[in-house]
């Protein structure tokens, strides 16, 4: 059962990986800086450091931060996920803790879905994008049965579609669309809360 925070504005998330880099500036280049929605991107990268929080400013006018524990959690953002952790939510606030799958491909899209399904008071949208592996699709269940909009990126879209060709399989997403379609999405969504 959820604990109420009236923390109840939208979280947008991004999970990506391999060519996600393409998909998160076409997305951003598309949503407003004013909608009331906190999107954190979640780059599925294995042992190096993501350099997205000093190059998607270029693409967006909303402060884009790369995520420390604790960090209260805003609208009008965008959120990097540091590499080699796993991500929570509670409280408001963003939570780090060491990376629970080390070894292969890890899992922090799925992890934070679900914490954002167990968590969040807030409409929640998912949104897979270019990757390798499936990370993310186990997750989008939870967000479907919370109330959530699940979104894929169109797989001629996509540099590398086995990530969002994993979320159609699951037979959980909402919406197939390119990256600058699904940003009408999320506006349409984000506007529908008001």
């Amino acid at each position: 059962m959820k604990v109420r925070t009236g923390r109840d504005f939208p979280i947008v998330c991004v999970g990506g990986s391999a060519g996600g880099l393409d998909a998160y500036i076409r997305l951003l280049k598309h949503l407003p800086n004013d909608m009331g929605v906190a999107v954190v991107i979640v780059n599925h990268a294995r042992k190096f450091a993501s350099r997205l929080h000093e190059i998607l400013p270029g693409f967006t006018t909303m402060p884009v931060e790369l995520i420390v524990d604790s960090l209260r959690i805003e609208p009008n953002r965008v959120y990097i996920i540091p590499a080699q952790r796993d991500l929570h939510v509670l409280h408001g606030d963003f939570r780090l803790e060491p990376i629970s799958k080390p070894r292969g491909w890890p899992d922090v899209i799925t992890v934070f879905l679900r914490s954002l399904a167990e968590h969040w008071d807030g409409k929640l949208i998912a949104v897979i994008v270019s990757g390798y592996d499936g990370d993310g699709a186990e997750a989008l269940r939870a967000i479907k049965e919370v109330g959530g909009t699940t979104i894929a990126q169109r797989l001629d879209t996509a540099r590398q579609p086995d990530m969002p060709e994993s979320a159609i399989a699951s037979g959980f997403v909402d919406f197939v669309l390119s990256p600058e379609d699904i940003a009408k999405a999320i506006v349409q969504i984000a506007h529908a809360e008001r």
